[in-house]
């Protein structure tokens, strides 16, 4: 029988974008292969318009040959630079660091905290940030640090720098803005391109500023929603993770739609920072591919 107590019980994920063409699943399954480790899942997706390929592979170790992770990593660069990919392998055992900023609305705050204590959320959550002081108790009886930055008296680089200081100290992996009623700057959403998530209402046709489901409701929508994306310094253009909708109907009032859309929003919102924990998303330019 297989002495198993050295073995490595992480589960580790290797992304992978290249150029698409023949032999790629088949250097990079048998290298897996020849280092003692078994795939507990893999995707793959062949982007025939923009000529790529993108896999997701899930591994862990099988045998006793399996390599320390830094061996690992040496031995694949060969393989990577024949298929001129862009690659990562990370532990999903290392859980990223989550800053999350809200502003007077909890409901999308207080549904990643319910999946957090829950074990159904894969982060460590390691401060919120509000430029209110309304979210304080609910935060801290979850046992996590609140840090009220308002933005009244004092100009938005002094405050968006008091954040960013923030994001550093708490050396966070991916800042969440749920429903964080403040526009970042070109520069801060510049700095956190990539590891910045946000959640926001998405209807057809699409409703701006301020109470956006009564909007919606003095035109008789048929359809409302919710769409997280990754910040970029386009304001609202940033690469889209996951989007929802909902049917209503006219006998709906305004407030039944907000309602309905804040359920929409934390689900939505939930889902996306999920899929970017599990390393399931990655970034194409304007665009995304999710191994959801």
């Amino acid at each position: 029988m297989l002495d198993t107590t050295d073995f490595d019980p992480a589960h580790y994920v290797l992304i992978i974008k290249c150029p698409d063409t023949r032999g790629i699943v088949a250097a990079v399954s048998g290298y897996l292969n020849d280092n003692d480790i078994s795939i507990v899942e893999s995707n793959q997706f062949n982007d025939a318009l923009g000529d790529m390929f993108y896999v997701r592979v899930v591994f862990r170790q099988a045998g006793p040959k399996m390599p320390p992770m830094a061996t690992l990593r040496d031995g694949f660069k060969p393989i990577a630079h024949r298929f001129s990919m862009d690659w990562e392998i990370h532990s999903l055992a290392n859980k990223p660091r989550v800053l999350i900023a809200v502003s007077k609305f909890g409901h999308c705050l207080n549904e990643l905290l319910y999946r957090w204590r829950s074990g159904l959320l894969p982060v460590d959550i390691v401060c919120v940030m509000s430029n209110h002081d309304d979210m304080r108790s609910l935060v801290e009886w979850s046992g996590i640090p609140y840090v009220c930055l308002p933005t009244k008296g004092i100009g938005k680089s002094e405050q968006e720098a008091e954040f960013l200081k923030l994001i550093e100290d708490y050396q966070a992996d991916l800042v969440v803005l749920a429903r964080y009623m403040q526009i970042l700057s070109d520069d801060l959403a510049r700095r956190l391109e990539g590891r910045c998530i946000n959640i926001h209402h998405s209807f057809l046709p699409s409703f701006k500023g301020a109470k956006p489901y009564h909007q919606a409701h003095a035109r008789g929508v048929k359809i409302i929603g919710a769409t997280a994306h990754y910040v970029t310094s386009d304001l609202d253009e940033g690469p889209i993770i996951e989007q929802d909708v909902q049917r209503v109907h006219h006998g709906l009032t305004p407030e039944q739609l907000v309602a309905i859309g804040q359920d929409i929003e934390a689900r939505v919102l939930a889902r996306a920072v999920t899929w970017h924990a599990e390393r399931r998303v990655i970034i194409n330019g304007a665009k995304t591919v999710v191994f959801s």
